[in-house]
């Protein structure tokens, strides 16, 4: 979905995870399409559900916040999420992660220099198999953990 709007952050409300992190927010930058609708423009860290490219419907608060309150649609991508196992072969290494699956041409994000997190879009018609396959080789191999933010009915069934 094409957009001419302006570039705001989105932000996210959820109930954090137990023996994950602590925050109950993450803000997203989105390119507004009109007075409450925006499209998803990173990959989500910590929001499940949603992923780059999906246009979202929000709220603005008195403090000029803007607070998702849902997803108008999607645009087919999914959200993956990979944290290299510090004594693995590939050691805390996020380079490492985008290396081994740069044959996917993935983008993603750090999360940070402490926790090596990469959130990963992995793109509508992008070779889904071949990304699970990866990714389950890596988690058996002590390469990584990962989870899926966000699937497709095309991604569960890849």
């Amino acid at each position: 979905m094409e957009s001419t709007g302006e570039k705001i952050k989105v932000w996210f409300r959820f109930v954090p995870r137990e023996g994950w992190f602590p925050q109950d927010t993450e803000g997203r930058w989105a390119m507004t399409l009109d007075a409450d609708t925006a499209v998803v423009q990173n990959t989500p860290f910590l929001q499940d559900g949603i992923a780059e490219g999906d246009v979202v419907r929000y709220q603005t608060d008195t403090n000029g916040l803007h607070w998702a309150v849902g997803r108008v649609s999607t645009a087919g991508n999914c959200t993956i999420r990979v944290v290299p196992v510090p004594t693995g072969p590939l050691g805390r290494s996020p380079q490492a992660v985008h290396q081994r699956l740069s044959a996917f041409g993935l983008g993603g994000e750090v999360f940070s220099e402490n926790f090596p997190m990469v959130a990963f879009t992995a793109p509508a018609g992008a070779d889904f198999a071949g990304i699970k396959s990866l990714l389950n080789q890596g988690q058996e191999e002590g390469w990584w953990h990962f989870e899926v933010g966000c699937g497709t009915d095309e991604w569960w069934s890849a």
